[in-house]
């Protein structure tokens, strides 16, 4: 077992610096929180955690006690860093420290080139590399670190994607990243997934329309693939049958979608028992929406894993991917049991856990079709979708 212990020698502490490289996604990145929460909290000695992600995706970590500071990628291919406890330029005290952009402008093509020295000055003791991808690969050749890197198990599923092999691993991913640093002497604490909302970003149910304000269901209707999200005409159909107020989520292009299925169900808006919040909250606030929800409607994507680290009860519909790849709803030692059906689904969920219920269609010889999503059905008939059992999911929201 490796473990770096700091020392203290005629008054200096020796620090370990730790860099986590999680470039995205969203729900990805929620994943990674265990492993840093395991990290500060159980590391000997006093360690540093940092964190390298793109700009896109900082906003749902910034918040997270345990990072000490972000190495945050630009857009438009730059590197800005984030230190807490700093003052900011006003010396007002304040969490975040920005350093100005304009330092670290980039061209894009050199993007990774260029952000090596400043990584390099920070002499890390390990890296852990959670993303496992050629960008991950090119910094830590670059840092020359002790590195450890997560397997993705891409073969495996390959191999469940192509030729159906049944070669999975029953272990969720999460269990995968924390095997990663075992040899730091780091276990799974069994707290499940953080997400830390800034009190800004809190929203007061008060502020919703007065139908949802005791209480409402939320239906995330948004994704990154079409072949993961439900189509609009079932959602309308689901919702008119649950017949109790739900709260659409999703981003700025879910809106139109959001609109059609809220208009479908009938009311004007201020006494619709269906509001479309679609574009209309950052994802912070989405958050926010989600953890003070009943219960929570959603496909495969980062939100479900928001709603898992409130342990909030999910039901979460699957269409052209599989819970089998590792990545259905984690709750740490308060683990939901079965997929829908009944069928036990991993050794480390546990029977009696009343969170959340699976649906998907099984037995369709087409599915999964990727680990990720497609624009459209690559078969045309979009069974895997079509064919859920829009009961099942209201009697589960009951």
């Amino acid at each position: 077992m490796i473990k770096k212990i700091s020392v203290i020698c005629d008054n200096y502490i020796w620090l370990t610096k730790i860099l986590i490289i999680r470039l995205s996604s969203l729900g990805d990145i929620v994943l990674t929180t265990p492993v840093v929460r395991c990290l500060k909290q159980q590391f000997s000695g006093e360690v540093e955690i940092h964190y390298l992600i793109k700009k896109k995706f900082y906003d749902v970590i910034k918040s997270n006690p345990y990072i000490t500071k972000f190495h945050v990628v630009e857009e438009e291919g730059s590197l800005r860093s984030e230190v807490r406890g700093q003052k900011s330029e006003n010396n007002s005290f304040s969490s975040d420290f920005r350093l100005p952009t304009s330092d670290f402008r980039l061209p894009t093509s050199n993007l990774f080139n260029r952000v090596i020295p400043q990584l390099k000055s920070e002499n890390f003791d390990y890296i852990i590399d959670l993303h496992h991808n050629i960008r991950s690969f090119f910094v830590k050749k670059k840092l020359g670190t002790l590195s450890f890197t997560v397997n993705k198990i891409n073969v495996r599923k390959w191999l469940k994607v192509n030729l159906k092999a049944d070669v999975l691993p029953k272990v969720h991913i999460v269990d995968r990243y924390l095997e990663t640093i075992k040899t730091l002497g780091i276990v799974n604490d069994g707290k499940g997934l953080d997400y830390f909302i800034p009190p800004e970003d809190e929203i007061d149910i008060v502020s919703l329309p007065a139908s949802h304000c005791k209480g409402y269901i939320a239906f995330v209707i948004g994704g990154n693939y079409f072949t993961k999200k439900i189509p609009v005409e079932k959602i309308i159909s689901i919702c008119k049958k649950i017949n109790e107020p739900v709260i659409l989520l999703g981003g700025k292009e879910d809106f139109s979608n959001g609109a059609q299925i809220m208009n479908a169900c009938g009311k004007a808006q201020i006494t619709n028992l269906c509001f479309n919040a679609c574009g209309k909250y950052n994802i912070n606030q989405s958050a926010s929406l989600v953890r003070q929800a009943r219960k929570v409607i959603t496909h495969d994507t980062g939100l479900m894993h928001i709603a898992a680290a409130f342990k909030k009860e999910i039901i979460s519909v699957w269409g052209n991917t599989i819970p089998e790849f590792g990545m259905f709803p984690y709750y740490g030692n308060y683990q939901i049991s079965r997929l829908a059906g009944g069928h036990p689904q991993g050794e480390n969920l546990h029977s009696k856990s009343p969170f959340g219920k699976i649906i998907q269609v099984s037995n369709l010889t087409c599915r999964p079709c990727t680990k990720l999503g497609f624009s459209k059905c690559p078969k045309g008939h979009f069974k895997c979708m079509l064919e859920i059992n829009e009961d099942e999911i209201v009697k589960a929201a009951k």
